[in-house]
């Protein structure tokens, strides 16, 4: 596939309040993603949990195959939303990303702020495998190399875990590789060149303090909700 123009997918019209939930969101990131529709071997990447039902959504809206990347955030003992980082696995590929900044507070609070995180990581990494298996249970993933890829989350807090993923999934050789949510809070869709082919973010500058803030209704995602969207274990009131 040669390459995309720069442009291809400009942001589409944002809700003044936000969106219902995430299928509402996920059917709006699917309009603002057209341009890919005919692109060869397409596939659409979830990150669960909250990704998989806005990406499920934008595969319907492209006609392109549902799979899963899996993320973990690197939370602060003291204070789990401090996210300083992000694992990610698929096809036995893992990746570590750090937030410098966040990690920069853990050690100005702790002087074993670096072996906490190392501990983190590494039990982080333990419940990656852990969920690959549960996802995609003795299923190879969909063929990445050569393929135009769209990662989609529920929204970027810090881009954390969007980043891990795209490492993870940079390392299987895609030939273009997307980065897609509905939106994003700070600067977390400034998402650099090296990482992601295309970044495709409707409300990228939200001014938002959390991504949850973007949707009317923000459950949890469960375990079994994402096993039904990858047609796993039938549906989930049957789990």
């Amino acid at each position: 596939m040669g390459p995309m123009p720069e442009s291809a997918t400009p942001p589409g019209p944002v809700p003044p309040h936000g969106w219902r939930d995430r299928t509402d969101a996920g059917r709006q990131l699917g309009a603002a993603l057209t341009a890919y529709a005919d692109a060869p071997q397409l596939l659409v990447l979830g990150l669960p949990r909250g990704g998989v039902p806005v990406a499920a959504e934008v595969a319907a809206a492209l006609d392109a195959p549902l799979d899963v990347v899996v993320v973990r955030k690197i939370g602060y003992a003291l204070q789990p939303e401090l996210a300083a980082g992000a694992v990610a696995g698929i096809a036995g590929i893992t990746g570590v990303v750090r937030n410098h900044d966040v990690l920069s507070y853990w050690r100005s609070r702790s002087s074993r702020a670096d072996t906490m995180f190392k501990a983190a990581a590494e039990e982080e990494l333990a419940e990656v495998r852990r969920r690959e298996e549960l996802f995609r249970p003795g299923t190879p993933v969909r063929a990445v190399p050569g393929a135009t890829v769209i990662l989609v989350d529920d929204g970027l807090a810090t881009g954390s875990t969007m980043r891990a993923a795209l490492g993870v999934v940079r390392r299987l050789a895609p030939a273009w590789l997307v980065a897609a949510a509905p939106v994003a809070c700070g600067s977390a869709a400034d998402i650099p060149a090296s990482l992601a082919d295309d970044v495709v973010v409707p409300w990228a500058h939200s001014g938002l303090d959390a991504v949850g803030l973007a949707y009317d209704s923000f459950p949890e995602t469960t375990d079994a909700e994402v096993r039904a969207f990858l047609g796993v274990g039938g549906p989930p009131w049957l789990q």
